[in-house]
């Protein structure tokens, strides 16, 4: 046990450096020191290197798991920020250690959640409740209802509860950072639906659920063995 807290907390803390100190040198092209047209490019082979290094040390399932993300996110982050407008990156095109950097939240969120209970799960997302019904009641957030109900959908009856939990936070708090420093911004009114969203919207861990399951359904396919189901 003492031996898995520690390997998980080593992954963690590279990958808790990594979004931070990475997204701050992307936004502020390393406090001016580059030109701007570099600034994401420290980021960028940091980024896939570290992805790299991960995916030649580990095992099968893993580099499934990772190929799956990147195959996932980098056309969603297409489509959300190229087509659906639904925001937009400081220079406009999706920076290239996006992909990558998917990949570490993702499996941060699966190492922090082991280190609590599955019947922690639903209690750790009642306080997104009240803030989410305040957005839909002065109008800021109407959106966040749905991706509410979502993250609660996948919590309450997907198979892994602990980790969409850690994901709604997880995403989070890397969104307030980078919304911060304006590495992104989310749109006030989400084109084609009529309804406003926060900058940033506070579940957009609810796109996590959804991807670990899909992740979740490729493993089972490729290693032959049926999806992962909840376990108490």
């Amino acid at each position: 046990m003492e031996n898995l807290i520690a390997y998980t907390m080593n992954r963690s803390l590279w990958y808790v450096g990594t979004i931070a100190v990475g997204l701050w040198i992307s936004a502020t092209a390393l406090g001016g020191l580059l030109p701007d047209s570099l600034a994401e490019w420290p980021v960028n082979i940091w980024c896939w290197a570290l992805f790299g290094r991960i995916y030649a040390s580990t095992g099968r399932k893993e580099r499934i798991e990772m190929l799956t993300v990147v195959a996932i996110a980098t056309p969603m982050e297409l489509f959300f920020s190229e087509v659906w407008l639904v925001y937009e990156y400081q220079r406009d095109l999706m920076p290239l250690f996006v992909p990558a950097g998917h990949y570490f939240l993702f499996d941060f969120g699966r190492r922090a959640a082991l280190r609590f209970k599955i019947s922690w799960a639903m209690p750790l997302l009642l306080p997104f409740v009240p803030m989410v019904l305040y957005g839909l009641w002065t109008g800021g957030d109407t959106s966040g209802i749905f991706l509410l109900l979502l993250v609660l959908a996948f919590t309450q009856w997907g198979p892994q509860p602990r980790l969409y939990a850690a994901m709604a936070w997880a995403a989070l708090a890397m969104e307030l950072l980078g919304t911060y420093l304006q590495n992104w911004t989310w749109a006030n009114e989400v084109p084609w639906t009529g309804l406003t969203a926060w900058n940033p919207p506070l579940l957009v861990g609810a796109f996590y659920c959804l991807g670990d399951v899909l992740v979740n359904l490729t493993v089972a396919k490729f290693e032959g063995e049926p999806p992962t189901e909840v376990t108490t």
